[in-house]
């Protein structure tokens, strides 16, 4: 079998690598040359652990191909996967232009039956668009060539994305006809005798499921924080409440750990996107405001408890960061708590150093030369007031407290990620805050007033 993707980011690339992984004959297509020139060199624009060999070695084997010639590879393609990007317009709704485009030349370049599949995120009713796109192409080169469209989500994890492929939790494909059906399961049969589920369903239910997913998830991030907020003001400890909470199998103990708010790819814009959805049919989801109102407010916690530990003032104050990515095991930073996190201290006068493992690259292109950049974690504390660790790269999780200790001017750490244990911190003697716990007490005050 042969198949096209179309859209050679995230979700493109680390879907045709798992296909041609897996024996399937695939194109990736994306307009960019550039992008695609490094990619046939074998230079892959993100970062996303085991992608660089996946796609190395699967290229080499002359499985997996890239190209800008959508029109050839339309041509030669059983199935097309749209996978192109649907940022987010300023009303938060998602912009199909990108995969309209798509189907238009589909419906240009298509010579015998083809299954137009949408790997994007896309609102509900999307498919009716692109359906009625290929049509209008169809009628303008007056032929007649039969197609079907349909609905496959992607739920991929960033930095476990070529796991969760390989191994999912389900597959969710929506479709209108037996022969697409047909089609979908010779495409997933490797994955299927592994014994993962393929959940057959309507389109329109298919789109509905990818934004419903994410979104419970953020429910559950925004959740927490709330009550994490709540435990710091009545004393109780969110960790021993998370468990407590966590051991329920009706709630389960995943996404239930309190930090600085949710970032990515996904989780802001299809909360977003869904809200919109919503308002469009004249209905209000009101705990999803809710959930986007929560993760805003988060992700301005931890500066708070920096201001209010140097009494409102860091006017010339060196704050170091540990972390600047959305979450570990990626270069992503599309709504990262480090975005308003480092914009608020720049404003209020401090001067911001900054370590991550993969990520500074992506951060120049938001911060520039505004901050500064080391590239070990603990050259970074060097005379810096305090330490704030935004992302729980594992290489944080075990650190070296005399050495910090040292190089700090003052041993403060604010710990957005909850990832050490405060009597241990105070030991070690730290002054040490993090989310959902009190942590006054145990502070001696080394910052005057």
């Amino acid at each position: 079998m042969k198949i096209t993707i179309v859209g050679s980011g995230y979700v493109g690339l680390v879907t045709g690598a798992c296909f041609s992984e897996v024996g399937i004959d695939v194109v990736c297509v994306d307009i960019d040359q550039n992008k695609i020139d490094n990619l046939k060199k074998g230079i892959v624009p993100i970062y996303e652990p085991g992608l660089d060999d996946m796609i190395t070695r699967n290229m080499s084997k002359g499985r997996l191909k890239f190209t800008t010639n959508i029109a050839e590879a339309v041509k030669e393609s059983e199935v097309v996967f749209i996978s192109v990007g649907t940022p987010p317009d300023e009303d938060g709704s998602a912009d199909l232009k990108y995969v309209i485009a798509v189907a238009r030349d589909c419906g240009k370049h298509m010579t015998d039956y083809t299954l137009v599949v949408t790997k994007s995120t896309v609102p509900v009713g999307t498919s009716i668009k692109v359906k009625s796109t290929i049509q209008e192409e169809l009628d303008k080169r007056n032929v007649i060539i039969n197609f079907d469209v349909a609905s496959n989500p992607e739920f991929l994890k960033e930095g476990a994305a070529i796991n969760d492929f390989l191994k999912p939790d389900r597959i969710v494909i929506g479709l209108e006809s037996p022969r697409a059906e047909d089609l979908m399961k010779t495409l997933y049969k490797p994955f299927t005798l592994n014994g993962h589920p393929v959940i057959f369903m309507d389109i329109v239910s298919a789109e509905m499921t990818k934004y419903a997913a994410n979104s419970m998830l953020a429910a559950k991030i925004s959740f927490i924080n709330d009550i994490a907020n709540l435990c710091e003001i009545v004393g109780a400890d969110i960790n021993k409440v998370r468990k407590g909470i966590g051991s329920d199998s009706r709630i389960g103990n995943k996404f239930i750990y309190p930090g600085i708010g949710y970032g990515g790819s996904c989780f802001p814009k299809d909360v977003q996107a869904l809200i919109r959805t919503a308002s469009e049919y004249n209905y209000e989801l009101r705990v999803l405001k809710a959930v986007e109102a929560v993760n805003k407010d988060q992700k301005l916690v931890l500066f708070n408890k920096i201001m209010k530990y140097f009494n409102n003032d860091i006017k010339g104050k060196t704050i170091a960061l540990w972390g600047l990515s959305f979450k570990p095991q990626t270069d992503d930073m599309r709504e990262a708590p480090s975005l308003k996190i480092v914009k608020e201290l720049l404003k209020a006068g401090a001067i911001v150093k900054a370590y991550d493992p993969i990520a500074v690259k992506e951060a120049k292109h938001h911060f520039g030369d505004t901050i500064s950049y080391f590239e070990d974690q603990y050259e970074v504390l060097i005379d810096a007031d305090c330490l704030a660790i935004l992302t729980e790269w594992p290489e944080f999780k075990i650190p070296n407290y005399k050495i910090m200790i040292k190089l700090l001017n003052i041993p403060a750490v604010f710990d957005g990620r909850n990832i050490y244990d405060k009597d241990e911190m105070k030991h070690n003697g730290f002054d040490y805050f993090c989310i959902g716990i009190d942590t006054t007490k145990n502070v001696s005050k080394h910052v005057t007033a």
